[in-house]
């Protein structure tokens, strides 16, 4: 049995309840509906698994595990083909997935290698490839979930004993994890979270791991921040990232951009939390994925613009680095300006599973 490091984290950052496969399915907690709702979508292809993330069914970092779990589905499918074939199937399964979202091909190419490097060496071995790639994934997990735990421990330490931290979006495992060390160092905090439209993930996700990991968490607009900020005495504004390039850029959910220029306004310092990514060495290299515009002219389904207006949706923002106090990694705490130096000293990124 392999050891797993989401032990005493919220609902939805057990592995399981992310993504998981067996019998030649995979399950994926429907992240648009949770947590009103606790619905799976079952998935029995990779290529279904890849439309989910394309259909946000997972976000944040829960496409990595699907992804991961999407590869294991594939090694099912290619089951009865012969080695060679075996392998070719899974290259192209590798690339429909890693592309289901354009801003994040990059990290979720590491993923799908991961997967492939177990496969090729489970075939060579005589093993079964999905239990190799399931068993290849819950360690890669494990790194990832480590390498956070030790960021969260970074965050935690720059959060005054008692005061006020506004997120963004939802930073999966890191937000556990700040938590969690954050309560193990007796700090007495309000959380504040934006609701992040137009999938609510700060409202529905991030709140939600908050409040069940027992803290106070407010809930306040995407329009709200500057005021909060100013009334209710912030003290901290962090986030995950969806990039963070060598230049010191960072892109993430859109309206991070406007809440770092609050922040910078009002003297609040802004953490970003992630490792940085080389094969992203400038921000001209990242696509801004551009979503369906309907979705700005609706609130979880019902309309709330009238019918022939237009709508303007794009998934992700940039930060540039001016704007950021500092990057929270798993080897420290760096200027956004000298982000090579995490390499020098080991760093191995989020992602790396090898």
């Amino acid at each position: 049995m392999i050891q797993r490091a989401d032990c005493g984290l919220a609902f939805m950052l057990q592995y399981e309840n992310i993504a998981w496969y067996e019998n030649g399915a995979v399950r994926i907690l429907d992240r648009r509906v949770y947590p009103r709702k606790v619905e799976f979508v079952v998935c029995k292809t990779h290529g279904e698994v890849a439309q989910a993330i394309t259909d946000m069914v997972t976000q944040s970092g829960g496409p990595y595990t699907a992804a991961a779990m999407g590869m294991a589905l594939a090694a099912y499918e290619c089951r009865n083909l012969s080695g060679e074939q075996q392998l070719c199937f899974l290259e192209q399964a590798a690339y429909t997935i890693s592309h289901a979202r354009p801003t994040t091909v990059a990290r979720m190419r590491q993923v799908c290698e991961g997967a492939l490097s177990a496969a090729r060496k489970a075939l060579a071995a005589g093993e079964n490839l999905s239990e190799a790639i399931v068993a290849h994934t819950i360690r890669a997990n494990n790194m990832r979930y480590e390498k956070c735990e030790k960021m969260g421990s970074y965050l935690a330490g720059l959060f005054p004993s008692r005061g006020a931290v506004m997120t963004q979006c939802f930073g999966e495992e890191i937000v556990g994890f700040m938590l969690k060390e954050a309560s193990a160092m007796k700090k007495e905090l309000r959380i504040f979270c934006p609701e992040t439209r137009p999938y609510f993930q700060g409202a529905r996700l991030t709140a939600t791991v908050a409040y069940e990991m027992g803290y106070d968490v407010t809930v306040i607009t995407d329009n709200m921040p500057a005021f909060v900020m100013q009334r209710e005495h912030i003290d901290v504004f962090t986030s995950a990232a969806d990039a963070i390039c060598m230049d010191g850029h960072v892109v993430n959910k859109v309206g991070t951009f406007q809440i770092a220029i609050c922040a910078k306004y009002m003297g609040i310092p802004y953490f970003v939390t992630g490792a940085p990514d080389r094969v992203h060495p400038k921000i001209g290299d990242i696509e801004i994925e551009m979503r369906d515009p309907s979705f700005t002219l609706e609130a979880m389904g019902v309309k709330t613009a009238r019918d022939g207006v237009k709508g303007y949706y794009p998934a992700f923002d940039i930060t540039p680095p001016e704007l950021i106090s500092g990057v929270v990694t798993d080897c420290g705490i760096f200027t956004p300006y000298d982000l090579q130096r995490y390499y020098e000293l080991g760093g191995t990124g989020e992602y790396d599973t090898e």
